[in-house]
């Protein structure tokens, strides 16, 4: 029963990858003009048909609010009218940016007469397994589209009902632009035994790019025989230094805690110099409390914060991915720095100060994909850094890292002409 099971799944799984392929060489033929025009049709199609997405969405939400999925868990799987149109418009920006399929990134000649090339090219087929967040289904495939590669999607069973309207809208707006709808595919077997051997379809797929919790991430990691952009959650820390303007530090850490608690740019993890502390912990307990933030503090937090409750060592590298922050008092930016560099999982740190050699010292030597200065960690995202959508946040440090866009999607090959050149 197990074999013929393995065998169904190879199968299955062997059909997405030859339609796949196929989609792929047609891909690599379009012209820009065709591409944005595909691209800007899906968009006015998702607007369109906006009512069957949100009625797909209802379905999911109902289902896994009965099931106790976590508030930012939820968050993060809802579909609103309003997030529908942002995923419109995160294609509409991918279709207004530079198509850099064909950009020459480097051109040179050799003594002997050849004339080489390093040319950018797609990545071929593109898989993505991602957790309940059906935003990913349209900016994945408008990210992929417009770089030429063919995409395979594994989202959460959370979200399937969503997932499932998106790809077949899109689907249906490539159709009326004469374009094979198997660019974008959906594996919709919610197997377990499916997307594990999902990541060891090697001989289809080019690249593997997990978006998710750190179990996800993990177990693709671990489990992958595809070459895998590792995305990462998101532990980030916002650093209150002794001369930061006050003013500007309570909005700043209540946009970057509360504006969003399930994504993984939200702030978890808030320190602040000694020097400050007995002036700016009350006012930021008041409007974290105002929040419903429950707040996990050291000694020095707790005296000032009378509802706060003791932190753990633990507590200092958790995504909460919910409304609860930890919050440290340090005695120094070095401790500061290296206390972020401990616990942080290189995603988005920032350093709240008015001291440009502090800012400049923390920008140098804390080791994030993405490091701040008077601002909110919310920023990082594709559609804030001008990108149209992302396929993820990198964290890791080969070929991409912090928000990935249209370039990261792509590589290189060298183009070599010459005139009757051979090697002595």
């Amino acid at each position: 029963m197990e074999q013929t099971k393995d065998i169904e799944i190879s199968a299955y799984l062997n059909s997405l990858g030859l339609k796949a392929q196929a989609a792929k060489t047609a891909l690599q033929s379009l012209d820009t003009e065709l591409k944005n025009k595909a691209l800007t049709e899906a968009a006015n199609a998702l607007v369109r048909e906006s009512g069957r997405l949100l009625l797909a969405n209802e379905k999911d939400y109902a289902r896994a609010k009965e099931a106790g999925m976590a508030e930012g868990l939820l968050d993060r799987l809802k579909l609103t009218t309003a997030r529908v149109d942002a995923m419109a418009e995160g294609l509409m920006q991918i279709a207004s940016l530079p198509d850099p399929v064909g950009e020459v990134m480097e051109a040179f000649d050799r003594p002997n007469g050849l004339h080489i090339e390093k040319v950018r090219v797609p990545m071929g087929v593109a898989g993505i397994i991602y957790e309940a967040r059906p935003n990913v289904t349209a900016d994945a495939f408008g990210l992929c589209f417009k770089t030429g590669n063919a995409v395979i999607l594994k989202g959460g069973r959370d979200a399937f009902y969503s997932n499932q309207a998106i790809v077949a809208v899109i689907g249906d707006a490539l159709t009326r632009e004469g374009i094979d709808r198997n660019a974008i595919l959906l594996i919709e077997n919610n197997d377990r035994a499916v997307t594990t051997a999902f990541m060891k379809l090697k001989s289809y797929v080019d690249v593997l790019i997990p978006r998710g919790g750190a179990g996800l991430i993990r177990s693709v990691v671990e489990n992958s025989t595809i070459p895998v952009i590792e995305t990462g959650t998101g532990n980030c820390h916002i650093f209150i230094d002794e001369t930061a303007d006050m003013e500007k530090t309570v909005p700043i850490v209540i946009n970057a805690k509360t504006q969003r608690i399930g994504v993984c740019n939200a702030c978890e993890s808030l320190l602040i110099h000694k020097n400050i502390a007995d002036r700016i912990l009350p006012i930021l307990g008041k409007a974290l409390l105002e929040k419903q933030v429950e707040i996990r503090g050291d000694e020095i937090v707790r005296e000032q914060i009378p509802q706060a409750v003791a932190a753990t060592p633990e507590d200092y590298g958790t995504e909460y991915l919910d409304l609860i922050l930890s919050v440290k008092v340090v005695d120094s930016l070095e401790e500061a720095i290296s206390h972020i560099n401990k616990y942080n999982t290189g995603h988005s740190d920032a350093i709240l100060t008015q001291d440009q050699a502090n800012a400049q010292k923390f920008l140098r030597e804390v080791d994030s994909a993405c490091v701040y200065v008077n601002a909110s960690t919310r920023f990082t995202d594709g559609f804030e850094f001008g990108f149209g959508a992302e396929i993820g946040i990198s964290t890791q440090k080969l070929h991409a890292r912090g928000p990935m866009g249209l370039k990261e999607l792509t590589s290189y090959k060298y183009q070599i002409t010459g005139d009757g050149q051979v090697r002595p």
